[in-house]
Parts: structure tokens; sequence; C-alpha cells
């Protein structure tokens, strides 16, 4: 855990503010405090990762992970058009907490036309993860 870093402290209970929707030993799921979309999650693993940057093959089973939950976060919403849902990583310089989060934004037909720029699949920006790559 790094003690300043926002998404450290939600994740270890320290930051009450966010609402958990989700969570195990591993991960976190909270609404996003800023939604691009009517249902707009992060999910962040406890263990401090900076970025997508900073990861490696090894943490593949981890987005796995965190894709999985993801999902059932959405369906325990109600959300079952698994197709308009987007999945994603922002890329440095492009985010503005230090610590691996994945979005979890549905529906995707729905993201705000003032921040629908943020979100572009597969841009400098927006790395995505397929849902269809992940069915569970």
């Amino acid at each position: 855990m790094v003690p300043s870093c926002m998404f450290c402290l939600i994740a270890h209970g320290y930051d009450k503010k966010p609402e958990i929707v989700q969570k195990n030993n591993e991960l976190v799921c909270f609404r996003d405090i800023n939604p691009a979309a009517p249902h707009h999650y992060l999910v962040i693993p406890k263990e401090h990762i900076w970025s997508c940057f900073s990861m490696h093959r090894g943490h593949i089973d981890l987005v796995e992970r965190m894709v999985e939950m993801g999902k059932a976060v959405l369906r325990d919403q109600g959300i079952t058009e698994m197709k308009d849902i987007r999945l994603g990583f922002h890329q440095p310089p492009y985010i503005s907490v230090n610590h691996l989060h994945l979005h979890v934004i549905a529906p995707a037909s729905q993201i705000s036309k003032s921040l629908e720029y943020k979100f572009i699949p597969e841009t400098d920006s927006f790395v995505t993860v397929s849902a269809e790559d992940f069915p569970y």
C-alpha cells in the first residue's frame, strides 16, 4: 500500500467516501465520482500497481479477474446486454490517479457527449479490454 495513493486508501478501507459495490481479497469495485454513463465503475487491485505501463504478462490473470468483477457488478445492476459496455484502462499521461483502475461503463451507447473523448477505444489515451474475450 502507498499511503499517499487515494485508491490504496479506498482499497484498504481507510477512505469510506466512495460506495464500494463489490470487493474480495484482491480487488475493489466502486462507482466513479465523475460518471460518463448511467453505470460507471472502477475496479482496482488492492496491490498498488502504478498503471497499465507497469504490467507484464504475469498480470493477465489479474486483468481477467478485474473484468470478471466488473461484468458481475453490471449484471448485479441489471445490465444484461454485454455488447453495449466499455471496459478499459487509461494510459499515462491520461490518468488522474496513479493506481491501476479498470473503467467499467454501461451502456456505452449512453456515454456523455462531454466525456466521450476520454473513452474512445484503442486510442493513445484509452486501451480497451474486449468483453467478448472474457465470456464469464
